[in-house]
């Protein structure tokens, strides 16, 4: 009928969180990182080791997925908005402080919060120090005994770190659906960014 206009559908806009570089950065970087602790696991209880089997491979397989888990944070480089992220990963604002404080009912978070960047330079860090004591173990002309021993004894204990930080970091994450369908699609509900990231989200 002429004069009238049919009701518009109601449209739910979301707010873009990370770019198809980033979301791959991450993804490639979970699949070694969780490569290298089901090979882990695989060479230190001896209830996998006898399930799996063919432990020469168990080993060939953790120490190339070791060596190629700084790739997708090189790769990564080549991103503008991977290295934006870096920037704000590396940045500890009063905010951040405060949000530390959790007996502060209004904590406020950039595009990350400080327990994100706590974990993501824990991380970092962990990876690195892997990668050197993995090496020396891989290479055992490298080093002295004793630094090879060292290096043992450095790799096994922040091993189960990092699988215990890591597991921890899944259950946080999968307690959040909105979060992982952000890291998965790339946007997430603007609700969800202003009630726990409101100073990005401004």
């Amino acid at each position: 009928m002429a004069g009238t206009t049919s009701p518009r559908p109601e449209v739910t806009s979301r707010v873009r969180r990370f770019s198809p570089a980033q979301r791959w950065v991450h993804r490639v970087t979970a699949l070694l990182m969780g490569i290298c602790v089901a090979t882990a696991a695989c060479l230190y209880l001896p209830q996998l080791a006898e399930l799996v089997g063919r432990r020469a491979l168990v080993v060939t397989v953790h120490e190339w997925s070791g060596l190629l888990l700084p790739a997708p944070f090189l790769a990564g480089l080549a991103s503008r908005a991977f290295r934006g992220d870096l920037r704000l990963l590396n940045r500890f604002g009063p905010h951040d402080r405060a949000w530390l404080r959790r007996r502060n009912p209004h904590r406020r978070a950039g595009k990350f919060n400080a327990g994100q960047k706590l974990y993501a330079g824990w991380l970092a860090g962990a990876v690195l120090v892997m990668l050197g004591t993995g090496l020396l173990m891989w290479f055992t002309d490298l080093a002295p005994l004793a630094w090879r021993t060292g290096s043992t004894f450095v790799h096994d204990w922040l091993a189960l770190a990092l699988g215990v930080v890591i597991a921890g970091h899944v259950g946080m994450a999968w307690a959040d659906p909105e979060a992982r369908r952000g890291m998965r699609t790339g946007s997430v509900d603007p609700e969800w960014a202003e009630r726990r990231h409101p100073l990005w989200r401004r």
